[in-house]
């Protein structure tokens, strides 16, 4: 790993011992304590009077740090509402996106990548999303927001919440920042209409995770959904495809910086591919050329022909314009596998009143 994980990842999932660690954890969760009771008074302080747009909002959050596969869900949803005929804007912060660079720097990762997987939509960044719903009504003329990472966006009213759950690792160590994952109390997950449940693993039992959400929330559909795997695409050329048994049997080197490489990782595996080495940058790194030529290098010492990354890194590589390194990108969708016909059910009924 180039990048290793951080001393406070390590402090908050147990990795780091002894007497130091378990002092600093005591003291972590203190000022959880004091995070939490903060962001129950401003969550329900916003929530009194939020405010209503010209538009149907739907929301597309989670209740912990890192990858749940809100984004990927946010092109499902974007893509079923164009089949419906709906005019759709993705209003998105732009995480980590730098706003003195240019192109896909600019405006982040996430919605680079959305931008060009859903052409018939408008992505809209701004950390203001009061601004960038404004912005997309009266410019665009859309009938439709998606909050890419909404939950707590409590200043906005949501014709439809919908909170996505890791299924693998849903909630963490329960504890709220800084002291573990949790954004927001579990009691949150009484707001959602919707739990999607991403990452399901066939061989996994869902049935204690589905029993915790529904004891929790009784009134919310719980959807269970997959990352399916649609084909290799060269990263100098996406037009070049490969089908996903291509590499079936041989080992190959990944690399990824997103918010659940773990997911990645099970994905390529799935695919029956031998993952003979994985590398692990920060979520939404910034890559550079020296980055490149250091996996394309070690994967040269370790006679590796194949290297293999993830849709969203590869939006920032193609920026760098990389000459000589073979990189493929792993497409992938997400497929709802239970409750598909209700949840479009519940989706249309927005738009009947």
């Amino acid at each position: 790993m180039f990048v290793p994980k951080g001393y406070l990842y390590n402090l908050v999932t147990g990795k780091s011992m002894g007497p130091v660690s378990s002092f600093l954890r005591t003291i972590l969760f203190l000022f959880s304590l004091v995070y939490g009771l903060a962001v129950i008074i401003l969550a329900g302080f916003y929530r009194l009077r939020p405010s209503k747009l010209a538009a149907k909002v739907i929301s597309v959050g989670n209740i912990t740090l890192g990858g749940s596969g809100k984004t990927t869900f946010v092109e499902y949803l974007a893509n079923r509402l164009n089949l419906e005929g709906k005019k759709v804007a993705i209003l998105s912060r732009g995480y980590k996106r730098n706003l003195k660079g240019r192109g896909i720097s600019y405006i982040g990762d996430e919605p680079a990548m959305l931008e060009r997987k859903l052409p018939f939509a408008r992505v809209v960044v701004n950390k203001n999303r009061l601004e960038s719903a404004s912005h997309a009504i009266k410019d665009y003329a859309v009938d439709t927001l998606i909050l890419d990472d909404g939950m707590q966006q409590w200043r906005i009213f949501k014709d439809l919440e919908i909170i996505t759950i890791d299924a693998g690792d849903p909630f963490g160590n329960y504890r709220m920042l800084p002291a573990g994952f949790l954004r927001e109390p579990l009691g949150a997950l009484r707001r959602s209409d919707v739990f999607v449940l991403t990452q399901c693993d066939p061989k996994q039992d869902t049935k204690c995770l589905v029993a915790k959400l529904r004891y929790i929330n009784p009134r919310a559909l719980i959807i269970e959904s997959i990352h399916q795997p649609e084909w290799f695409s060269d990263i100098d050329n996406p037009q070049r495809i490969l089908s996903v048994d291509s590499f079936k049997g041989r080992p190959v080197m990944i690399f990824s910086g997103i918010g659940n490489p773990k997911g990645f990782e099970n994905t390529i595996l799935s695919l029956g591919i031998n993952i003979a080495c994985s590398i692990k940058f920060a979520d939404h790194h910034d890559y550079t050329h020296d980055d490149i030529y250091k996996i394309a290098e070690e994967a040269k010492e370790k006679n590796l022909e194949t290297i293999i990354t993830t849709e969203k890194d590869a939006v920032k590589i193609r920026e760098l314009g990389v000459k000589g390194v073979s990189i493929w990108v792993l497409n992938i969708k997400l497929k709802l596998i239970t409750n598909e016909t209700e949840f479009v059910r519940r989706l249309l009924k927005l738009y009947s009143f």
